[in-house]
């Protein structure tokens, strides 16, 4: 399989993506404090069938951090399908990235062909005192100790309790959260949040959609 990969200037940001395929477009996005590296089981396969882009979000993995200037996951996804030619493709999203498909969507009704939500967060939703009080522990760890310990804290988040169980997760999980430099917890992201938010209009997506939730999930998700 031939895997092309490269940085395109978006929006004032360099995004690292990486394809492979062809026809159809599946467009894998990752979740919080992870990178493209996620989608490592998913990418071959599909990419025998479809054209698959995966990669790393602004101020993720290989990706450049945000620099102060106002910006949107959103207005750089329609920027990278701009530059690479993609239309209409199947957004495919873990946590993060599954809410940045719904913002997408929600902004770009008709260039997305179908959405895959695997435990998407949805923006507004306002998460239970003990996800926010665990979040809040990682940033001050991260700001009053070091990085290392934020990222040791945000493991041992319960939301990663059961996957971290099973054998084909923990090496590549704690790989990639080591490779995060932790700047969200130690900077404010002027990363701009479509208004009004995505919890009250999700009736306005006409896209199919699979939405995927884990039997021994937290609440939360």
């Amino acid at each position: 399989m031939g895997v092309r990969s490269g940085y395109l200037d978006v929006n004032g940001a360099r995004l690292y993506y990486e394809e492979a395929g062809a026809g159809e477009t599946a467009v894998l996005l990752h979740g919080f404090s992870l990178d493209a590296r996620c989608w490592d089981g998913q990418f071959e396969p599909l990419a025998r069938r479809y054209r698959v882009v995966r990669y790393d979000l602004r101020g993720f993995g290989r990706s450049s951090v945000p620099h102060g200037v106002p910006y949107s996951h959103a207005g750089d996804l329609g920027e990278l399908l701009d530059r690479l030619g993609i239309e209409m493709p199947v957004l495919m999203g873990l946590s993060m990235g599954g809410g940045l498909a719904v913002d997408f969507a929600l902004s770009h009704p008709r260039d997305v062909r179908a959405l895959v939500l695997l435990d998407s967060t949805v923006g507004g939703y306002r998460w239970t005192d003990g996800e926010s009080s665990h979040y809040r522990e990682v940033i001050r760890r991260a700001r009053e100790d070091s990085i290392e310990s934020g990222r040791q804290h945000w493991l041992r988040d319960p939301m990663f309790a059961e996957s971290m169980e099973r054998p084909e997760v923990p090496a590549l999980f704690t790989e990639m959260v080591a490779a995060y430099s932790g700047w969200h917890w130690l900077n404010h992201d002027p990363e701009q949040s479509p208004e009004p938010r995505a919890l009250g209009r999700l009736s306005e997506i006409r896209a199919p959609a699979l939405v995927v939730v884990g039997e021994l999930d937290v609440p939360d998700m």
